[in-house]
């Protein structure tokens, strides 16, 4: 397969721009893999799909407010400083706007007596900046009250207070992640519980959804792309859960392309994984064998990305184009305030 496989044509009208008043009641396409069918409900209807004994694998990354505002000495030019991830205590890598005017060496001013000094450039032509005269957890709490809402370059307006609670999960427990697991957004606390009184299980991992997610595949031969790092942890617990599921013929449900990422990451040998943490450039595109995944919960995405590139994957891409033509023709919401699917 090419890439021009998966490209589609999007009314921009159809680009989420805010969140839907209640996270499940967004629309819900159903996809049975088997019959080639699809189907229309609501998120709520959910737990309808899901079977006693599942594991439903959630990512609990939280999104912090990466994006900063800072004053450039000696000019007063007002900069941009987009947090991409904590290197040490208080070093960290970022994006700068307009980066033309930000140089090794300069200071920069976030708030009244906290300053970063630029201290070094990246390949990817971001910026290394290490924070003074303020402790690693006060910079936290800084950047939490100060910082915006990373949104998506989709969405063509300036973040609101109300982004910093709707652009996250309700079960966002661990901060590194500068774009949510969008998949996620549509839980509630409720529908949670619901699950879970049908006998579902539910389980974390972790991986920080890096800037890359948004970075578009670029080469015709879709094994030429190669995915930016992010970082992953399965802990031992849910290993072995996964494990005993499996052993006893139940479904892996995944929320989301960047849980199926962490998933297949850590399987080590024929169905089972084991727990492990790191690093991970895991790029799955068709042809691609699941080994962990049996159902899969996620959103519309953009055209020719790789996350449309993964969806296509697990099922079969003329499903997935079809799928994707017909929630336009329907008026689905797209991408990260969108509506879902779940693929079984």
């Amino acid at each position: 397969m090419r890439l021009t496989d998966f490209d589609y044509v999007l009314p921009e009208e159809l680009i989420a721009q805010y969140p839907i008043e209640k996270r499940d009641h967004s629309k819900l396409m159903i996809i049975d893999r088997k019959e080639g069918s699809i189907k229309h409900k609501h998120f709520y209807n959910l737990p309808d799909y899901l079977n006693a004994g599942d594991l439903l694998i959630v990512n609990e990354t939280m999104v912090y407010p990466a994006r900063l505002w800072a004053v450039k000495d000696r000019t007063d030019a007002k900069v941009e400083v987009f947090l991409l991830r904590e290197l040490d205590n208080n070093l960290w890598e970022v994006m700068v706007k307009p980066a033309r005017k930000v140089r090794i060496g300069n200071k920069l001013t976030v708030a009244e007596g906290v300053q970063c000094d630029v201290i070094d450039n990246t390949v990817s032509g971001g910026r290394v900046v290490r924070f003074n005269n303020i402790a690693q957890n006060d910079l936290y709490t800084l950047i939490d009250k100060i910082g915006q809402s990373p949104l998506p370059p989709y969405i063509n307006r300036d973040p609101t207070p109300e982004d910093k609670v709707k652009y996250q999960t309700v079960y966002a427990r661990r901060r590194g992640a500068v774009a949510a697991p969008t998949a996620g957004l549509h839980f509630t606390d409720n529908l949670i519980e619901k699950i879970k009184a049908k006998g579902v299980k539910i389980f974390p991992v972790v991986l920080h959804i890096g800037l890359g997610t948004f970075r578009p595949v670029t080469v015709e031969d879709l094994s030429r792309h190669h995915m930016n790092s992010e970082y992953y942890e399965v802990c031992a617990e849910t290993a072995i859960a996964i494990n005993e599921a499996k052993a006893k013929g139940k479904r892996i449900v995944a929320v989301g392309t960047s849980a199926v990422r962490a998933l297949e990451t850590v399987t080590v040998s024929g169905f089972q994984v084991s727990p492990r943490k790191g690093w991970t450039d895991k790029y799955i595109y068709p042809p691609y064998d699941f080994k962990m995944v049996d159902v899969l919960i996620t959103n519309f995405h953009q055209s020719k990305s790789t996350l449309i590139l993964q969806v296509a994957a697990f099922a079969n891409r003329d499903l997935i184009m079809k799928a994707y033509h017909i929630a336009i023709k329907k008026k689905y919401r797209f991408f990260s305030y969108g509506d879902a699917m779940i693929v079984f």
